[in-house]
């Protein structure tokens, strides 16, 4: 499967300008590409103000999405601020070539920024069939709590979308190794450059590692496109080899 991250600043709170932003971005990418990977709220920056930029699963960036998707013949995937039944999610959709959605809302929301103050917290860990691949999203905050990102359910690539400080870019790197390593599959992780509206600054470190914890794509701190290509061939003969994940803690959450 080819994969593109897609790492950039963002414009705060104007979707209608990230859009065309992003438009560019993905309308260079070759059409020979699997999936793209976008930031987390690409389309706002990481607002705590939701009510002055959320929209439905019918908005604009949705629609935008899935038309996009379909004319390129690719996946989609990344998170915007959706409004549902009176509450505010930070919702990652993966949108399909097909224009179907599946969506995962951001568990662990970032008590730090308030997060859980504006927006609800989802309950359902999402596992995605695509291409033969299963693939698990996650956002930003959940990298810190492995137990939710356990591989139980035998999946080859670990999603990463964020908003991830560069004060804090350490534990970025360290803990997208350890995913990897524990978890025995191919991680994907896409961070924002730039400086938001709040003065926080982010140096980006997207970065693709195989399930050794080897970098495919090191951390890069370029606005760019970074481009790779996973090898389920590989990863399956490299859990065959070592077995570590035979050998995991039983456990289930509640």
């Amino acid at each position: 499967m080819k994969i593109a991250l897609i790492q950039s600043d963002l414009i705060w709170e104007n979707p209608k300008a990230n859009r065309i932003f992003f438009e560019e971005k993905i309308n260079g990418i070759d059409n020979s590409v699997d999936l793209i990977v976008l930031p987390e709220m690409f389309s706002t920056g990481f607002t705590m103000n939701p009510a002055a930029v959320a929209e439905t699963m019918q908005g604009e960036m949705v629609l935008w999405m899935q038309s996009l998707a379909k004319a390129k013949n690719t996946a989609i995937t990344g998170s915007l601020v959706i409004k549902e039944l009176g509450n505010f999610y930070n919702r990652m959709l993966f949108v399909f070539p097909s224009g179907e959605i599946q969506f995962y809302d951001k568990k662990h929301l970032f008590t730090l920024a308030g997060e859980d103050k504006v927006y609800t917290a989802g309950n359902q860990k999402l596992i995605v069939d695509y291409l033969g691949w299963k693939i698990c999203p996650m956002v930003c905050y959940d990298l810190r709590f492995p137990v939710f990102s356990r591989n139980v359910e035998n999946y080859d690539l670990l999603l990463y979308v964020a908003s991830w400080p560069e004060k804090r870019v350490a534990a970025w790197d360290a803990l997208l190794k350890a995913r990897a390593i524990e978890n025995m599959s191919y991680v994907a992780a896409v961070n924002r450059v730039g400086i938001d509206w709040n003065e926080h600054q982010y140096s980006g470190h997207s970065q693709l590692l195989d399930s050794l914890g080897n970098y495919i794509i090191k951390p890069q701190e370029t606005e760019a496109v970074f481009v790779a290509v996973l090898d389920k061939d590989q990863l399956i003969e490299t859990r065959k080899r070592f077995g570590f994940l035979n050998d995991k803690d039983s456990f289930q959450l509640t």
